[in-house]
């Protein structure tokens, strides 16, 4: 079992119960409290005496019961849930080496180890986290991912720093500078390349759209508060991209200088009303409840060199995506189609 590091909240002197997080994204996500303890697999009772508890502590409501519509989290506990969301990111990114070396020291993880683990650097993906979830159990090879810019990735790829990229183009030509910035990756020798997944990015807002966002040039004229990603993720490259062919500066973006490393924190950004607006992935606007409106298509691609893809781990991985594996969690990720085959993809027709 590998080292993690988790956020714990509390109130006054008091913790909060490190289940309430848990119970209460699940709750967000099912939309119903049975749902959510079955889930969980806790006791329905177990779960209201929880609430109940964690309610009196904070001196507010948790989850509202709707007659006939389910359960839904409360403003607070969206908050609550959003915070706990850009906590872990924050760790995540600052902490990510400390914990990556501690963990090749523990015993577990040795052992592991001779099963020769598969090292996946990828530019983030909620699809690419379930399926690594799905491929992890005792009797799995080690999926060892790491997300990074989509350049980081290719450029580690070609360090051989990993086994496999994981990367994003639209699937649409926006200007002449994209193509170019993976143009030189892409031509690394013996690479083969996997269309994975296409999904659909696009503007990200409060629910209700209370600013009247429609396009990127809603978002100089209002000068609605911006979060945006790193530079060399592959979102940020379609922005910018996206910027030039409108003709506005990142100059005319408030906040355009605010960076988050992953679509959740994006998402969880805006749903905390830290910002207004951001630009990633539907389906992490949709967990956070929040509005959308679709901009750009795009295909994401897996890439390995050489013969990366007879490893064991790369083997697993592709016989989870030709059986089916994928699909069931493509159902759960609005804005989310998988590619009728696996086979691999020419680089040339990657920009064709």
């Amino acid at each position: 079992m590998a080292v993690t590091i988790t956020t714990r909240w509390q109130t006054g002197d008091a913790e909060l119960d490190i289940r309430l997080v848990p119970l209460l994204r699940a709750v967000a996500k099912e939309g119903s409290l049975n749902r959510a303890v079955s889930a969980l697999r806790l006791s329905y009772r177990h779960a209201w005496g929880l609430l109940g508890k964690m309610e009196r502590a904070l001196g507010c409501s948790l989850v509202v019961m709707e007659r006939g519509r389910g359960a839904r989290l409360s403003p607070f506990a969206e908050r609550l849930v959003a915070a706990d969301d850009v906590a872990a990111g924050i760790l995540d990114r600052e902490l990510r080496a400390a914990i990556h070396s501690l963990n090749r020291e523990t015993p577990a993880l040795r052992s592991r180890s001779r099963q020769k683990p598969l090292t996946v650097h990828a530019s983030h993906d909620l699809a690419l986290a379930e399926l690594r979830d799905r491929l992890s159990g005792p009797d799995d090879v080690a999926f060892d991912l790491h997300f990074r810019g989509s350049l980081e990735c290719l450029s580690s790829l070609a360090r051989a720093e990993c086994d496999i990229a994981g990367f994003h183009v639209p699937d649409e030509r926006v200007g002449s500078v994209l193509p170019e910035q993976y143009r030189r990756w892409l031509k690394l020798r013996s690479l083969r390349i996997v269309h994975f997944v296409t999904r659909q990015q696009g503007l990200i807002m409060a629910r209700g759209n209370p600013l009247h966002i429609r396009s990127l040039a809603d978002l100089a004229r209002t000068r609605a508060r911006f979060v945006n990603r790193q530079p060399g993720s592959g979102t940020r490259l379609l922005f910018d991209s996206l910027l030039a062919a409108s003709g506005i500066r990142p100059a005319q973006i408030n906040g355009y200088a605010l960076e988050e490393f992953t679509h959740a924190a994006v998402a969880a950004t805006i749903a905390s009303g830290m910002t207004d607006v951001g630009f990633g992935i539907e389906a992490a606007a949709r967990r956070q409840r929040l509005d959308f409106v679709p901009i750009a298509r795009e295909r994401y691609y897996l890439a390995a060199r050489g013969s990366s893809f007879t490893k064991p781990g790369a083997v697993a991985l592709l016989k989870a995506l030709q059986s089916g594996a994928l699909r069931p969690i493509l159902r759960r990720l609005p804005g989310y189609t998988a590619p009728r085959t696996f086979e691999p993809v020419p680089a040339r027709e990657i920009f064709a």
